[in-house]
């Protein structure tokens, strides 16, 4: 009878070549993954993007729109820039005052504060004057504020008494230039004290001089039109990092 030789399945199977599975699919369906997240962030970016522009620009003009210079403020500007040039001020000396450089004791203030009660005079040769304070020069100084007195070397005394402060009646107008810049109209005037009344331009005791010793006094000596009309004048203010508003240099 013939021998049944059964098949070897084993090295059957073996011999079949197995087909590789292919990475393809997955490699393309990862790229196709990538282009969908890369799509949907460039729209989120391009958005931000805007906000981020529109946002600047809004900010820009609502910031300019604050940038302005209001009228209160205007106006704590304008009264430090008045204070800060300080009052109009007369300055002699009492003792043996010689004629030199800084001295002129034959100029007309001294006539003029002899005329007042505040000082008493005597003629010293032909360039040089005994100036002596009163009792009522001594009580109206101790009355202003801001008497300067200084001793010399030569023993004569030095006084620089403040005669009248500019005051700012109003602000008028403020016009913005720019964000940060602006002009503002305004008016002061001055407020004499009482020596300063004695220093008026217009005032008796000053018209009763010559025309040159009238125009030595308004140009040397501290005299002006304080009982004049308010002065209107004009300046343009910058703010500056700290907020404040300064008088814009270029």
């Amino acid at each position: 009878m013939p021998t049944v030789i059964e098949p070897n399945v084993k090295e059957d199977a073996k011999s079949q070549p197995v087909t590789p599975t292919s990475s393809e699919p997955e490699l393309f369906a990862a790229e196709i993954e990538m282009e969908r997240k890369s799509g949907n962030f460039m729209p989120v970016v391009l958005i931000l993007a805007l906000v981020l522009v529109v946002g600047g620009t809004i900010f820009y003009f609502v910031k300019g729109a604050r940038d302005v210079l209001t009228v209160p403020v205007a106006t704590t500007s304008i009264n430090s820039i008045l204070h800060a040039q300080g009052p109009s001020s007369v300055r002699f000396s009492t003792g043996t005052v010689v004629s030199n450089l800084n001295e002129k004791p034959m100029d007309p203030h001294y006539k003029l504060l002899a005329q007042a009660g505040i000082i008493t005079t005597k003629p010293k040769g032909y360039n040089s004057l005994i100036v002596v304070l009163n009792p009522a020069g001594e009580k109206l100084f101790s009355e202003i504020q801001g008497v300067q007195k200084t001793t010399n070397p030569d023993k004569t005394v030095t006084y620089v008494v403040p005669l009248a402060e500019r005051k700012l009646v109003e602000v008028n107008n403020v016009t913005m230039i720019k964000p940060h810049l602006a002009q503002v109209a305004y008016t002061w005037k001055w407020v004499p004290n009482r020596l300063g009344k004695e220093f008026d331009a217009s005032g008796s005791l000053v018209k009763s001089f010559g025309t040159w010793d009238r125009s030595t006094l308004i140009k040397s000596y501290g005299a002006d039109f304080y009982s004049g009309d308010p002065t209107k004048a004009t300046i343009v203010l910058m703010e500056g990092n700290d907020g404040n508003w300064k008088p814009y240099t270029e």
